[in-house]
């Protein structure tokens, strides 16, 4: 028999040790780009290049299509750290290295679409991901920045929860019987409004661009289809030497 105790102790060390590797390299990620600027030789030699490093933070409100569920019914952390690179005209890139939660959640009962003989109580799943957008972005005079990229995610753990009447056979293990693949590419789009100097308003939309579950791999009671990751961020956004 499986110690509970000794699997949330494991979950949890990985989800630390994915924060702390995540927070050293936005350290590095930030960092870099702030001793590059403090050299003034780099501004005379290359002035229409510049790097800007920072931090952002906020939230994700997700779905899981494919499910039983419609709407954004789950909020979670989107934070890290991020740096622009500006090339000639207005023209930029960005890199961020985000810890992202995804996933769905609804607390509502609605009958199974994949077998009408059960009602799904209520339903949650969790997906914790390190995650690596690359954008590029057209900026305005005013510095807002419009852009559209991807990113690739590697998912650290996941959880999924459900109650339905009757309940599920208990031989079902939802977590190991039903996987979700260990990584997702998202298509994303997304805006930064300048509220003040280096502080920015943002909002995105992402989507993935291959199934983070595929359709024999999810249960025919609490799915309906292959499923994929959709997510509306806001954050806000901090650029140094802005």
């Amino acid at each position: 028999m499986v110690n509970r105790h000794n699997l949330v102790f494991k979950n949890s060390s990985k989800v630390f040790a994915a924060l702390r590797a995540t927070i050293l390299a936005a350290v590095v990620l930030v960092l870099f780009p702030l001793s590059s600027n403090g050299q003034s030789s780099w501004y005379e030699e290359e002035p229409s290049r510049i790097f800007h490093g920072g931090l952002v933070a906020g939230g994700n409100f997700t779905q899981v299509d494919g499910d039983n569920y419609a709407g954004y019914g789950k909020t979670g952390l989107n934070a890290g750290a991020i740096v622009f690179t500006h090339f000639t005209g207005s023209a930029a890139a960005s890199l961020e290295i985000l810890y992202a939660q995804k996933g769905a959640r609804a607390s509502h009962a609605k009958r199974s679409l994949g077998n009408g003989n059960y009602i799904i109580e209520s339903y949650r799943i969790g997906l914790n991901y390190a995650e690596v957008p690359i954008l590029l972005h057209y900026y305005d005079k005013r510095k807002n920045y419009f852009g559209a990229g991807m990113s690739y995610s590697q998912l650290i753990n996941n959880t999924e929860e459900a109650t339905t009447t009757p309940g599920l056979p208990n031989n079902v293990d939802l977590e190991k019987q039903y996987p979700f693949k260990k990584y997702d590419l998202n298509f994303i789009i997304g805006a930064n409004v300048k509220v003040y100097k280096g502080l920015y308003l943002n909002a995105r939309f992402a989507y993935s661009v291959i199934p983070v579950r595929k359709n024999e791999n999810v249960n025919p009671i609490l799915g309906r289809a292959e499923q994929y990751n959709n997510i509306v961020t806001l954050r806000l956004m901090y650029l140094f030497n802005k």
